[in-house]
């Protein structure tokens, strides 16, 4: 399994990257919808991990090239999957709060559960290492995973469920945004999809264990 997934790393980026585009492209063809499905998971897979691993330091990555604690293609690793996951399980354009919902519950629901699997193999493979409170009392690496992976992919997948959802049924309803309208959208998405799965973990680690959960715990 290590050489496999140290491979998947590298090989399924650059499969996936262009087909998820292509994939999107052909589904709208249109730009703000294909940037807000294909590269807002590319920009969280960067920003999010690079916090964790480079300044919080619970996360670390354990790969040839890293900058830091981080590797420099992660966003296009989760990114690219992600986004050619979306677009498998998308089905038709929202057209009322009843298709958003939908797609918000089975895109946070799918991600967080396959999410959850990568994760578990990736720590057994060594390829990633996290310094939570799981890990500091020597638990295994489901234990580990559990701990954060259910709220990061999952929390992200709704929110990234909504902001997709939410576009179309925008789009739709009141025709094309104009380039201020489109910015906004995707700059407040993109925040959304950050604060949501961040402050979800948060509110669990403080319930759980009695702290954030963004300082790497010490072994007992």
């Amino acid at each position: 399994m290590t050489p496999a997934i140290r491979l998947y790393q590298y090989i399924a980026p650059a499969l996936l990257a262009p087909l998820s585009f292509y994939l999107w492209w052909t589904e709208y063809q249109n730009v703000l919808q294909v940037l807000v499905a294909w590269l807002i998971p590319i920009l969280w897979a960067y920003i999010v991990p690079a916090v964790g691993t480079n300044i919080c330091k619970v996360w670390e990555f354990d790969v040839r090239w890293k900058l830091g604690r981080f590797r420099p293609h992660h966003g296009f690793v989760f990114g690219s999957a992600t986004a050619t996951i979306a677009w498998l399980i998308h089905g038709q354009p929202a057209n009322n709060v009843g298709d958003i919902l939908r797609f918000v519950v089975i895109l946070g629901s799918v991600l967080g559960f396959w999410n959850l699997l990568y994760e578990v193999k990736a720590l057994r493979a060594g390829v990633l290492k996290v310094y939570n409170q799981p890990w500091a009392e020597g638990r295994g690496e489901e234990a580990i995973a559990l701990d954060y992976a259910p709220w990061f992919f999952g929390g992200f997948g709704a929110a990234h469920g909504l902001a997709i959802g939410a576009l179309e049924y925008a789009v739709n309803r009141y025709s094309q945004l104009n380039t201020a309208e489109s910015f906004a959208y995707f700059t407040v998405s993109l925040i959304m999809c950050i604060a949501v799965p961040v402050l979800g973990f948060i509110r669990h680690s403080i319930r759980t264990h009695g702290h954030p959960g963004t300082r790497p715990v010490a072994r007992e």
